[in-house]
């Protein structure tokens, strides 16, 4: 009898002291639980926003325009954070400005992925001559000013969700191809490498599912930076008017139009300008949180 409730007694004891480790380790990573708490209302908010939103975010009502925020003297309840300057609400404006942020970051982040990681592959392995080429590309690519290619680019392909994503996929790549370059160029004189080698393994062979797979968590935990960088710099370019297109609701948009009003209407500027600070927030505490738990130098008992 007591062979079998031996085991069952060293489970009992043992699982206080696992769940104390998982308390444990979340207190530490308490600014990253944070940061997945702000992303994870954000895609419930950009994926229910037609039930959440209070109003249609394009209906336009002249006679409620500029309306003050619920919380101040003078607002109307059923406008919890005001109206813009055609009356349209402006927490339903953020709401769906919500998906495009989003959109436009993890699609970018993709591309950049595709790309980068890819060049980044070959150009650590092979070396030489094609090493020398990439990094060329990589250098030119970062030399050149953000803003100047991503206007060029907008200029000829037109002003469109899609562009937008393709402009930023392109300028972004280069981070990734470097970070890649370098981590590839370390693991390729790895004993596990050198014996795929020995054993007449193709190259594409060994990229893919040998050295890709102990890259994965410094390229997750660049990516989750980059989506906060690219939703930033969505949010300029359609405050400089090279991005997303009125009557789109997107919070840079939507900072261009609140901009001739903020001495007097702030909340028009203030509310989306929050919107990209807390995306941004939570998406680098988030980032930083899984830097920690994947980097074996940052790790923390």
């Amino acid at each position: 009898m007591s062979d079998f409730t031996a085991p069952y007694s060293e489970i009992e004891e043992r699982a206080p002291s696992t769940l104390n480790r998982v308390l444990k380790k979340m207190w530490h990573l308490r600014m990253g639980v944070l940061g997945g708490f702000l992303i994870l209302c954000l895609i419930l908010i950009a994926l229910f926003c037609p039930y959440l939103a209070p109003h249609d975010p394009y209906k336009q009502d002249i006679t409620q325009r500029l309306l003050k925020p619920a919380f101040m003297e003078g607002g109307r309840a059923q406008y919890p954070l005001g109206t813009d300057h055609l009356g349209r609400d402006l927490l339903s404006r953020i709401m769906y400005g919500t998906r495009v942020s989003l959109v436009v970051g993890l699609a970018a982040v993709i591309l950049m992925l595709v790309v980068g990681v890819s060049l980044g592959l070959i150009s650590g392995y092979l070396g030489g001559k094609v090493d020398a080429i990439i990094s060329f590309l990589v250098n030119s690519m970062m030399g050149f000013p953000f803003i100047l290619f991503a206007m060029s680019l907008v200029a000829v392909l037109g002003a469109s969700l899609q562009n937008i994503i393709i402009a930023l996929g392109v300028t972004g790549w280069p981070v990734f191809t470097r970070v890649v370059r370098i981590e590839t160029m370390k693991l390729r004189e790895r004993e596990f490498v050198l014996a795929a080698k020995s054993l007449a393994f193709s190259t594409r062979r060994i990229l893919v599912h040998h050295i890709l797979p102990n890259l994965l968590p410094a390229i997750l935990v660049l990516a989750t930076v980059e989506v906060a960088r690219a939703i930033i710099r969505e949010s300029l370019l359609s405050f400089l008017g090279l991005g997303i297109q009125p009557p789109t609701p997107s919070w840079g948009v939507m900072l261009a139009e609140g901009r001739n009003y903020m001495l007097l209407q702030w909340w028009l500027a203030a509310f989306p300008g929050l919107a990209i600070f807390l995306s941004a927030l939570g998406i680098n505490l988030l980032g930083d949180a899984l830097r920690d738990l994947v980097d074996p130098y940052l790790r923390k008992s």
